[in-house]
């Protein structure tokens, strides 16, 4: 696959990149609707959530509904654009993003679906180019962003953890508790591994490799830095998780135009 993409013409990853930037806005938009519409009562219970329109009673659940609608609309017109095993393989994401906002009271792993859900791309992006998806590569990707995710979605949830706890919510956060820095730090280093991993599957190059070191040092600020009884801090680690991201998909970048045939 490697190869392969370097001779494709370059309209050809600006189209899907495109794509995917503009579905992946429209359906996380999609999953955060159905969250608000799950959470309506429990949202009114939580200080950072309560100010939500549906929460505070600015649209009903029937205009929720109706820009649901919209969002999936919208996302389906993207994936139409796709081949017929990308179309199949993106729709049967949907059940997981219908049931996440369900997990939170359930289990306290709902990160780790929102992470099933969230890297779906890693597994589409692949079959989108290529027809079908090369299990050995995309799977430790795959692994890879459900790792990251558990990351920066626990540091999320510990925005809301002693009012989660009076509203019966479960969260990574509330089951990490003191271990959270430790178990992030192994979290981190488990996904940046598998990330590894797939580059080194791909016969990818030098410059990959180095977005994953800067990501590495990135996410070893935040759990470092992190105090995770200050909303402030979480979200300022939150935040700072996304550049580690950043760095992954620089990295993947410089690899892909140094290796261009014109390079």
């Amino acid at each position: 696959m490697a190869s392969y993409a370097y001779h494709l013409p370059l309209t050809t990853p600006l189209t899907y990149i495109s794509l995917f930037g503009l579905g992946a806005l429209v359906m996380r938009g999609a999953g955060c609707t159905i969250n608000d519409m799950w959470d309506k009562s429990l949202d009114k219970s939580v200080e950072r959530t309560k100010e939500r329109p549906l929460a505070r009673g600015d649209i009903t659940q029937k205009q929720a509904l109706a820009f649901l609608a919209a969002q999936l609309t919208a996302g389906l017109g993207v994936l139409t654009q796709l081949n017929w095993y990308s179309i199949l393989l993106g729709a049967s994401s949907l059940s997981i993003v219908v049931v996440y906002p369900l997990m939170k009271r359930l289990t306290h792993w709902p990160q780790a679906v929102l992470g099933l859900a969230f890297n779906w791309g890693a597994l589409l992006g692949w079959s989108a180019v290529g027809g079908s998806v090369d299990w050995s590569v995309c799977l430790p990707l795959y692994a890879g962003g459900i790792t990251w995710t558990l990351v920066y979605d626990s540091i999320y949830a510990h925005q809301d953890k002693l009012d989660d706890i009076k509203v019966g919510i479960r969260s990574t956060a509330l089951l990490f508790g003191e271990q959270s820095r430790p178990i992030l730090a192994g979290l981190s280093a488990s996904s940046l591994s598998f990330i590894t991993y797939a580059g080194y599957l791909n016969s990818q190059t030098e410059l990959y490799f180095a977005g994953v070191g800067l990501a590495a040092i990135q996410l070893a600020r935040i759990i470092r830095r992190t105090d995770f009884d200050s909303r402030t801090s979480c979200w300022q680690g939150f935040v700072g998780c996304g550049w580690a991201g950043f760095w992954v998909w620089m990295g993947a970048l410089a690899d892909y135009f140094a290796l261009l045939p014109w390079a």
